[in-house]
């Protein structure tokens, strides 16, 4: 079976997008926190953008006055399963994240909360203990007891399951029953980042007996065993996905009976069903739609922190990109601020940071000044990156970059590179990849043959740094251009056995700036995340955290009263 990409590295990001933890299989196909709770992004007016005004920050959008018999909503991709273990793009996330629960919870404002643990403990730097809510039913049947978290996690690290979450688990010794309520995870060796996970599909929790019942079709037909506000109706494949209301949840209840999510994979056809109604919203809108969705007056356009940086991904550091000058050349040609106006639809910041700045919500703002003060800027110096060419000996060496018609963050991303390195004396050539194949680049190195380098958008799955700088250790998933510095490795390791916030932060804001010297990926810019509502519908968070939290349990009518 084929290893998934891990989650956080997603293809092109806008529906057809693709993020870091790889948009993968299907997305693909159609088209691309420290534990305790800290200040989350920006609550709202913080704007998104230095080319657009309009698109603002919020962490969501009004509250719901009412309930509402159903709502439609649009995906790019229809899933290729719903296996929780499987769970690493767009997809699988928006459905799954109102059927199944983790044991703690992501929340609008990108903090952690209790989940279905109404406890999360740490006696000592290598036990986690997770005391469970009492009384939690399945949706199939039965109630939520410590057999089934141990299960459930166990599930993550079977090989036979090829879990996309297994990487996550990599310091776990082991998951144990030790009461009817309780389950304490030992770890080898300290994880400032596994209790973290805990609020995303790592840390789910679904019936022993209902996944067995199951079998190999597990995700991909009947129910998901889990506990969340929705269950899983009908699924008709290639077209919808229904979510029924579970009026035996144990928390808030859903303020819709029933939800409707339809595939749609071409962009135009999200925007006009939008347009005329047949849909109530979405996220994950495509760039070139938001000045049509905003001025419609048929609803309104939300932006959120997104966590997620768009990227050039380097992956070929045996030619000319192996010179760290030519790398930094094309940093400097690159024309950021137009490409932000044009393929992101002037909703973004320019940046030369590999994290966004919300991901440091943990550190003190003396910690995150001195991350971000070290980089370069982003303003444009094509003759300074002119010379960096010469001194290297690269001028009129060629490159590749793939590119593909999955979105415009990634075709005006590939053309601006194309056009920075002919400014500057190199031959930059562009390969078109199919958007059914563009997931591929990440799951296979022989799709990569021949590539020097691709756009790459990434969000963060938990509020850490570390989440993508990780990335650029030896043997790292992502690390397709094989980089390797032993030093680099060990600051890794340093943070990652760090629990105090704080100080795991001033060892991250050295990997950033040596990840950034490097430039093992180019950063362009930050990329909010988007959400359209139409008058119907209010309630939905703004923010990447609708990847784990139930965000569907919010959405209810716009105007006060009976149900819609």
């Amino acid at each position: 079976m084929t290893t998934p990409p891990p989650p956080g590295a997603r293809r092109p990001r806008s529906r057809r997008a693709a993020r870091a933890r790889i948009a993968a299989t299907t997305a693909a196909l159609t088209a691309l926190a420290a534990l305790a709770a800290c200040a989350g992004p920006p609550k709202s007016g913080g704007t998104g953008t230095g080319t657009n005004p309009e698109a603002k920050l919020s962490a969501t959008t009004p509250k719901a006055r009412g309930e509402i018999d159903s709502f439609t909503w649009a995906l790019y991709a229809e899933p290729p399963t719903l296996d929780y273990t499987l769970a690493f793009d767009y997809p699988q996330n928006t459905v799954l994240s109102n059927v199944c629960e983790s044991l703690m919870r992501w929340t609008p404002r990108l903090t952690l909360e209790p989940g279905l643990a109404r406890k999360a403990s740490n006696p000592d730097p290598l036990t986690w203990v997770y005391d469970l809510r009492e009384g939690v039913r399945f949706h199939g049947g039965g109630t939520m007891t410590a057999d089934d978290v141990v299960y459930s996690l166990g599930r993550q690290t079977d090989p036979d399951n090829a879990a996309a979450w297994a990487q996550n688990f990599q310091n776990v010794a082991s998951v144990k029953k030790t009461g009817p309520l309780q389950v304490t995870v030992r770890l080898r060796k300290p994880d400032s980042q596994f209790p973290q996970y805990m609020a995303t599909a790592a840390g789910v929790v679904a019936s022993k007996a209902g996944v067995e019942a199951a079998g190999k079709d597990y995700g991909t037909s009947g129910g998901l065993a889990c506990t969340g506000p929705f269950e899983l109706g009908t699924w008709n494949k290639g077209q919808s996905i229904e979510l029924t209301r579970f009026d035996g949840y144990w928390g808030t209840k859903a303020k819709a009976e029933k939800a409707v999510l339809r595939v749609l994979t071409d962009p135009s056809g999200r925007t006009n069903a939008m347009l005329s109604g047949e849909i109530d919203g979405g996220y994950l809108i495509p760039t070139e739609s938001y000045g049509r969705l905003r001025d419609s007056g048929a609803g309104t356009l939300y932006f959120g922190e997104g966590l997620s940086t768009v990227n050039v991904n380097i992956t070929n550091m045996k030619g000319p990109l192996g010179d760290v000058r030519v790398r930094k050349a094309l940093s400097l040609a690159l024309d950021r601020t137009g490409f932000v106006k044009a393929g992101l639809g002037g909703a973004g910041t320019v940046t030369t940071s590999l994290t966004t700045r919300a991901a440091w919500a943990h550190a003190s703002e003396a910690t995150r000044k001195a991350a971000f003060d070290v980089l370069p800027p982003a303003t444009q110096d094509i003759e300074q990156a002119r010379k960096l060419v010469q001194e290297a000996g690269a001028t009129g060496k060629s490159l590749t970059v793939a590119t593909s018609s999955i979105g415009q963050d990634v075709s005006l991303l590939a053309t601006a590179v194309q056009a920075a390195g002919t400014r500057i004396g190199l031959k930059i050539n562009l390969k078109t990849i199919a958007p059914n194949a563009f997931t591929a680049l990440f799951t296979d190195p022989a799709a990569r043959e021949g590539i020097d380098m691709f756009p790459l958008t990434y969000y963060d799955s938990i509020t850490d740094p570390l989440d993508l700088l990780v990335n650029f250790k030896t043997g790292a998933y992502m690390n397709f251009a094989g980089y390797s510095d032993p030093a680099y490795d060990k600051l890794v390791d340093r943070a990652v056995g760090v629990y105090d916030p704080e100080a795991r932060a001033k060892i991250e804001a050295d990997l950033q700036k040596r990840a950034v010297d490097q430039l093992l990926w180019i950063p362009v810019a930050e990329w909010p995340t988007a959400v359209f509502l139409n008058k119907r519908i209010t309630g939905a968070p703004t923010t990447i955290a609708y990847m784990y939290y139930p965000w569907a349990a919010d959405v209810g009518a716009s105007g006060a009263g009976a149900a819609q």
